[in-house]
């Protein structure tokens, strides 16, 4: 009863649709760019898929929050299963949780129906083809979905993970919006390819005197060249010494200013796609400015800037869509990181070592840490003797002198 009252958001990014660009995004450089043609970069599919799989692998959990401000899994919970082990009939955890950051990370948006039984308890999700939704401003303000030119289904019914909006309801497509550098990759990518196929590559000439005359039976020159090249070419035949007859000299060719320039670009696209993702170029294979001192913080980096953005925009959309309004007060969902964000080993254990001694961690909060079982008597929590509050005075103990002191005293004053 409210499609007349429905407004559509579209977004617009290089000439593209609202998720995608159906029918792609012509570039500057020429290229039609999609996310089909975008994927064939060997950099973009880098990064998009390290991202999907590095929070794909990442261990979800439903907790619930107990009374002493802790927290506990909440296994009896029906969505608990759903996250952990079977988010529909086909799929794991993973497939279904790469499947939805892929999408996210190409097209903008990721898209899934939510199963409830008659409680409004989830029951499964299912993923949809993204470039078959419409999304629709209620008269609410919410959101409203219809599929495939169907009805509008509302919010309750669609788990939707977006990427950052101009109109807060769909995402952008990163691909789209920049259609112009991937354009411009896919460029030097055909034109290293055309060269290959059409080009030429000698690496030498050999050339007669002008007033030499021309040799007009073609057997004539491939027998010379043939011959030239049996002797003289391959590495088993590097640093020989070559005499040549009828003042014929032999000028070796070097590659074109072009042909010079082409790695140098390719490195250069490269680097532009890792930027459009914040992923670190030595993380999709770009390794010239990385060294063994500073991969280990990029890496905690790239959790810190890259993958956690993500992961709160999953994390928070698995709050609104699959939680009931009475139970997010009690419950909620989250990605466990702190495996990723761990340093070597040398440097936990120090780590871990001052957390002990000054009283903040026990054995058994290490223990977690390390993806270790609990120890009996693990949750004692230490403090240093020799810390008093600074807000107290020194406390003064009498001390009583023995009967030898006593006696050595007198005989010293006798």
């Amino acid at each position: 009863m409210f499609a007349k009252q429905f407004f559509s958001p579209q977004v617009s990014a290089g000439g593209g649709s609202w998720l995608s660009g159906l029918g792609g995004a012509r570039s500057d450089a020429g290229p039609l760019v999609t996310v089909e043609s975008a994927l064939t970069l060997t950099s973009l599919q880098a990064c998009v898929t390290l991202i999907a799989e590095s929070i794909a692998q990442l261990p979800l959990e439903l907790f619930r929050r107990t009374e002493d401000g802790g927290r506990e899994p909440a296994k009896d919970h029906p969505l608990y299963r759903i996250l952990a082990y079977a988010p529909n009939e086909w799929q794991t955890p993973f497939e279904y949780r790469e499947n939805s950051q892929l999408k996210a990370g190409t097209r903008g948006n990721s898209i899934s129906l939510i199963g409830r039984d008659g409680d409004g308890t989830v029951t499964g999700l299912y993923p949809v083809d993204t470039e078959s939704v419409q999304v629709l401003k209620g008269p609410d303000l919410l959101p409203y979905y219809r599929i495939d030119g169907q009805e509008p289904i509302p919010q309750r019914m669609v788990h939707h993970v977006r990427w950052w909006s101009l109109n807060n309801y769909v995402g952008m497509s990163p691909i789209m919006l920049h259609a112009n550098a991937i354009g411009h990759a896919q460029a030097i990518q055909q034109y290293a390819g055309k060269s290959f196929l059409n080009g030429t590559a000698l690496s030498g000439v050999i050339e007669r005197p002008r007033e030499s005359s021309p040799i007009k039976d073609q057997s004539v020159i491939d027998r010379i060249t043939d011959r030239w090249q049996q002797m003289y070419g391959g590495s088993t035949n590097a640093k020989r010494v070559a005499m040549l007859q009828e003042g014929m000299t032999f000028k070796p060719l070097s590659m074109t200013n072009v042909d010079a320039e082409l790695i140098p670009a390719l490195k250069l696209t490269s680097l532009d796609i890792a930027r459009i993702y914040k992923v670190p170029p030595h993380m999709i294979g770009e390794l010239d400015k990385a060294t063994f001192s500073n991969i280990e913080h990029q890496a905690i980096q790239f959790v810190i800037y890259t993958l956690l953005p993500w992961i709160k925009r999953h994390e928070q959309a698995m709050m609104r869509d699959l939680l009931l309004p009475r139970e997010r007060d009690e419950y909620y969902i989250e990605f466990n990181v702190s495996g990723l964000l761990r340093g070597d080993q040398g440097s936990r254990y120090a780590a871990y070592a001052v957390a002990r001694q000054w009283g903040w961690l026990s054995v058994n909060d290490i223990r977690r840490l390390e993806n270790l079982p609990p120890i009996k008597g693990g949750n004692t929590y230490l403090q240093p003797l020799n810390m008093v509050d600074a807000a107290k005075p020194l406390p003064v103990t009498p001390v009583k002198a023995s009967a030898e002191q006593v006696a050595e005293i007198q005989g010293i004053l006798a």
